[in-house]
């Protein structure tokens, strides 16, 4: 594994405290949620403006993920080679003008194009927004740093919705994504000349058959589920793209065993809590990643409430998150990883089941209770996910690390949006939805889904008492594992 050196003499931590260094990370991370916030509330209305079934709309959202997933293996290599700060730069850049291109799309296809672009940019964005912090922070530190640089990514997700209804309603939905090019513009500004410029020293080649393999074989499978169980597909060429996903898949893990430098490390999957931490966060994201795109067909379409009104009701749940940041860490000393997760998922997934409680009768209220209880819980839940991962990665393979654990999160949220979209479609038997049927399909869905949800404790139980607490600052007073 390549050594890393910073390119210049200490500028992040000499220059800027240690506390602006996530704020100026988190400006692109706060580019990215407030972009996906802000589309989520839109899609009804993006449907209904493109023609197109409101479950067909699942492929705009899906694919920016399903990008994400594709190119961030690469995204260690990429920093190790040619620097983080030169590389987060040319990912806010390439960010931003996918977006302005979304703008100026009008149809699916097109669409679905210019967030595959988008998507490049932003698999650049967070895994090596978070290679510079945990190259920068010790571990002992690391998070609370995970979770100061998460608060500003909050702001999206807080008035993101709300912000995508008001647009809705007084301009044309493509105007959101212009909104991501004063950001990018800011973003640039500060992050171009002071983020942390680390590189690494002898660098090996990317393994570009292995991203054929492993990037052809997600970008097929999530395909097949995204036209598997719609009305016009055609059994035969899903089972065909399927079994060629999964022979592409195969061959890549097949390649990766044999090659010195793979694309992505599979031996990281040695390590006990980083295995636990991609395995749990691949389930648990399976399960609520599909809630962005449900929440607002129950709202609109269900339920019948304006695009504005719908972002209203999930600001008690970015709220909720935002909250959880303040206390997760004394959470995680207080019971450890293990106890934490375990409790956590369950809950997590029980939240989910209730949404599918919510019906027109139900009281403005008690909709707000949940998103909030719901927003502490995601929160605090992927919170402990992403810190996990690092808690006995040795410093010289976090550059392996960072994209691995990422590529599996996007790859489970586009299998998650393609998920909800699966379960929901299996209980509508028209092209054109009313509000009463799509409400009982989005039901089903949502009790499937943290049925998926739970099922990730399983994994998190496979974590020993004690794992994590270097990271945590959890005793445990029992010394004998599990």
């Amino acid at each position: 594994m390549p050594e890393f050196v910073t390119a210049e003499p200490m500028v992040p931590t000499a220059a800027i405290s240690k506390r602006l260094l996530p704020w100026l990370v988190a400006i692109a991370f706060l580019m990215e949620s407030l972009d996906t916030t802000v589309l989520n509330t839109a899609v009804p209305t993006m449907a209904r403006a493109l023609g197109e079934p409101e479950l067909n709309m699942k492929a705009v959202l899906a694919s920016y993920a399903l990008s994400l997933a594709v190119f961030i293996p690469a995204s260690g290599w990429v920093a190790d080679r040619f620097g983080t700060r030169r590389v987060f730069s040319a990912a806010i850049v390439l960010f931003t003008v996918g977006s302005a291109l979304c703008g100026l799309c009008h149809s699916v296809p097109m669409l679905v194009l210019c967030r595959i672009i988008q998507g490049m940019g932003g698999a650049m964005m967070v895994p090596v927004g978070r290679l510079v912090l945990v190259r920068t922070f010790p571990k002992a530190e690391l998070v609370q740093a995970m979770s100061f640089v998460a608060i500003p990514m909050l702001i999206g997700p807080l008035v993101g919705p709300a912000l995508g209804g008001f647009i809705i309603g007084v301009a044309r939905w493509e105007d959101i994504f212009f909104l991501n090019i004063p950001i990018g513009l800011l973003g640039l500004a500060l992050v171009g000349t002071r983020l942390p410029d680390y590189r690494g020293t002898n660098v090996p080649r990317l393994d570009w058959l292995g991203l054929v393999w492993f990037g052809g074989g997600i970008a097929l499978l999530s395909w097949t589920l995204e036209v598997f169980g719609e009305h016009h597909a055609g059994a035969r060429e899903v089972v065909i793209a399927g079994s060629i996903a999964l022979g592409l898949l195969a061959l890549y893990w097949h390649h990766s065993r044999h090659v010195d430098h793979p694309l992505l490390d599979m031996g990281l999957l040695g390590i006990r809590t980083f295995r636990s931490s991609v395995a749990g966060g691949f389930v648990t994201r399976l399960g609520a990643g599909g809630a962005p795109f449900l929440l607002p067909l129950l709202y609109q379409t269900g339920l019948g409430y304006s695009p504005l009104h719908s972002g209203l009701l999930f600001v008690p749940q970015a709220a909720g998150a935002m909250s959880s940041k303040i206390f997760v860490r004394y959470q995680l000393r207080l019971l450890g990883y293990r106890s934490m997760l375990i409790g956590n998922t369950i809950a997590m997934g029980g939240m989910l089941m209730a949404f599918a409680r919510i019906g027109p009768g139900t009281p403005l209220w008690l909709i707000l209770a949940q998103a909030l209880i719901y927003g502490i819980l995601t929160s605090a839940q992927f919170t402990a996910i992403n810190t996990l991962a690092y808690a006995d990665v040795p410093e010289g393979r976090t550059s392996r690390a960072s994209p691995f654990a990422s590529t599996f999160q996007q790859l489970a949220t586009s299998f998650g949006v393609a998920t909800a979209g699966l379960v929901t479609a299996g209980f509508v038997t028209s092209r054109v939805t009313e509000g009463r049927e799509m409400l009982g399909s989005v039901h089903h869905a949502f009790v499937i889904l943290g049925a998926i949800t739970m099922a990730s404790a399983g994994v998190f139980a496979m974590l020993r008492r004690g794992d994590g607490d270097a990271i945590s600052g959890h005793k445990e007073p029992d010394a004998q594992s599990l």
